[in-house]
């Protein structure tokens, strides 16, 4: 838990390096070896003197502190609660050894496991700042396609026809096997977001999303979002830093959690981007609830039309999975026979999940 206060402080603007981290939490276990036991108190000034490093950084400190420890989470107060979540732990350590950091790291291991699970829609400011670091840790491993000029290979397969033609150059003598293999090459991915109002909640994760796919292979990905009109935000996605990135993609979308029309969107989509060499034969992910304010059956068509070009479709609705969900939307009904694969998308573990579909797709 304090490693991962430490993260929220320097999300908040407070310069804080993995230096200082380490000096917070070694002076908070030395406090809890003086005093037997961490409290509130203790923790905010070890945190005051070793994370902040000028009066600009006191305010967010401050203001951070607050939200992270916040009165109504003290011990106290939990000793009358029948069950404890990791977000509600306890700052107590009763082995009041060098054994509290370890329990630190330990707390936030947890953390970061429930978070995983956790539907991104309930999320607080706090959770969704460290959900964001943990996109940097997804591992992203795209698809791949043999290419159709073989290589010379002594461990590949007996290439035919190279070894009938050294055969046809020697008078038709027997001579030497030649073998050869056919090297992998890239597949192309296009990612389509929707961004309207009632995906709003997951719109800003699904974006963190590609911006982690994109950085792995630029010349790979291609990212749309989809709303009243279709937007290419691959450019604006090429930014390094993934709140750059971000806010310049909330600059190119005009239709940022407005109304939708995925059967027109798609529709545009295939007209442009259709017989391109970026859609044919690529793998393509729809990041969509399937709310639909125009006529089903014409989304239907539209994604009809893509399967035909298209390596596979997967669907990733943030639905998907939840208990008691029934794809009864007549946006999803009218695409479900034409998706390969419909998962879901609503946690870092349904992420997860879709990376891996995407990889084998």
């Amino acid at each position: 838990m304090l490693l991962a206060f430490a993260s929220a402080v320097r999300a908040a603007g407070v310069k804080v390096n993995p230096e200082r981290a380490r000096t917070f939490v070694e002076a908070v276990v030395r406090l809890s070896t003086a005093r037997s036991a961490m409290d509130r108190h203790n923790v905010f000034w070890a945190g005051r003197g070793t994370l902040c490093s000028s009066p600009d950084e006191l305010g967010p400190y401050q203001r951070t502190f607050e939200a992270w420890f916040a009165p109504v989470h003290s011990t106290t107060e939990r000793q009358d609660t029948a069950s404890t979540t990791v977000s509600q732990a306890s700052l107590e350590n009763d082995a009041g050894t060098s054994d509290g950091a370890q329990e630190t790291v330990n707390a936030i291991s947890s953390r970061r496991e429930l978070l995983r699970h956790r539907d991104i829609a309930t999320l607080d400011a706090t959770d969704r700042t460290l959900l964001n670091h943990m996109f940097e840790d997804l591992v992203v491993r795209l698809p791949s396609r043999p290419s159709r000029r073989r290589k010379l290979d002594p461990h590949g397969e007996i290439d035919r026809v190279r070894t009938l033609r050294d055969q046809l150059r020697r008078g038709g003598e027997p001579g030497p096997l030649r073998r050869s293999k056919a090297p992998r090459k890239p597949r192309q991915v296009v990612w389509l977001i929707d961004v309207s109002g009632s995906m709003a909640p997951y719109a800003d994760s699904l974006l963190r999303l590609a911006h982690r796919v994109l950085a792995q292979a630029p010349r790979q990905v291609e990212v749309f979002t989809l709303g009243t009109r279709l937007t290419r935000v691959t450019g604006a996605l090429l930014a390094h830093d993934p709140e750059e990135a971000l806010a310049q993609a909330g600059r190119t979308v005009p239709d940022w959690s407005g109304g939708t029309r995925l059967g027109e969107v798609l529709g545009a989509f295939n007209n442009r981007w259709g017989q391109h060499s970026v859609v044919r034969g690529a793998v393509v992910v729809i990041a969509s609830d399937g709310w639909e304010r125009g006529d089903p059956a014409l989304l239907g068509q539209a994604v009809q039309s893509l399967h035909h070009v298209a390596r596979r479709i997967i669907w990733s609705n943030p639905h998907r999975g939840k208990a008691g969900y029934e794809p009864v939307q007549q946006g999803i009904k009218a695409v479900l026979g034409h998706v390969d694969y419909f998962v879901g998308g609503h946690s870092m573990k349904s992420f997860e999940d879709l990376l891996e579909v995407v990889r084998n797709a």
